[in-house]
């Protein structure tokens, strides 16, 4: 998966469906990805991650946590996350993708899955496979997507099967669950000001503007975004448009000066500096390299 779609919110694009059933599973490599990692999203699904080559650093919510190689991860429904490659060691790793309805039969839902989607203290659960409950959840993540690919009969209900092995594994670790409304409210008004960034981010932008569409103040929206961004609101802003550009630079007809208009950068050397900066190579090298790349698309 080299270019990660997500909507004005962050909220994932991908159809997660890559057979008959509501969930997918792939291997994605991070350094492919159009932005040379994989940019802050969120999406309903629960989400499974093996690591089975090198490591990453991934962010959940506020938190940073270093998966290695044979290590996994849970990202329960809603939680913004990232990740990046950690070291340059050309992390890759298994995506499994699956609806929270899923995951048990309807009869079950309501009293074992959904109180995990609603606990607040349960953004992520690091699967260590010293840990026989997260090594049997890795177990089943390898061969859920080892069913994919060989598509043997009746496979889908291998994998089912293998979806309720996951969940009764995740279970059991015993966690105690927490609910605080002003976890819910805080991740909710992030994504607002995201997505109000998301959606006005050709127009100029005013840190007054981020703030009310979260209904902060000024100093609150700062260290919303400083907790959970590690960045200030307008840093957040430079950095997306600068993401925004790479789809443009990468159109046959495009030009430099265009594509800093486009993003609302008013100096083309002020979208120069800002792109080397954060891509460590000038906008019109990227557009070169990407007209010659195999990962163009």
């Amino acid at each position: 998966m080299k270019n990660f779609m997500v909507d004005q919110s962050l909220k994932e694009l991908t159809e997660h469906r890559t057979v008959v059933l509501p969930i997918a599973c792939y291997e994605t490599t991070i350094n492919q990805n159009i932005n040379g990692y994989i940019p802050l999203h969120w999406h309903d699904e629960f989400q499974f991650v093996l690591i089975v080559k090198g490591e990453a650093i991934f962010q959940i919510n506020e938190e940073n946590i270093t998966v290695q190689e044979g290590e996994g991860l849970f990202i329960n429904s809603g939680c913004l996350h990232m990740a990046k490659d950690k070291n340059d060691s050309d992390c890759a790793y298994i995506c499994l993708n699956v609806s929270p309805g899923f995951v048990l039969s309807q009869e079950l839902y309501t009293t074992h899955v959904n109180p995990y989607m609603q606990a607040t203290n349960i953004p992520f659960l690091l699967l260590e496979p010293k840990e026989l409950w997260a090594k049997n959840i890795l177990d089943s993540i390898m061969k859920i997507n080892q069913l994919i690919k060989q598509n043997p009969p009746y496979f889908e209900i291998d994998i089912s099967l293998h979806l309720t092995l996951i969940w009764k594994n995740l279970i059991i670790n015993g966690i105690e669950l927490e609910y605080e409304q002003t976890e819910v409210t805080k991740s909710h008004r992030m994504k607002q000001m995201l997505n109000w960034i998301h959606l006005h981010y050709p127009e100029k932008i005013l840190l007054e503007d981020i703030a009310r569409a979260g209904q902060l103040s000024r100093s609150e929206c700062c260290r919303y975004f400083k907790r959970m961004l590690k960045k200030t609101p307008l840093n957040y802003v430079t950095d997306f448009r600068i993401q925004k550009s790479l789809m443009l630079l990468q159109q046959p007809e495009s030009n430099v000066t265009d594509v800093a208009y486009q993003v609302d950068f008013n100096s083309t050397s002020y979208f120069i500096d800002k792109f080397r900066k954060s891509m460590n190579m000038t906008p019109l090298a990227y557009k070169k390299y990407k007209n010659t790349s195999p990962f163009v698309k």
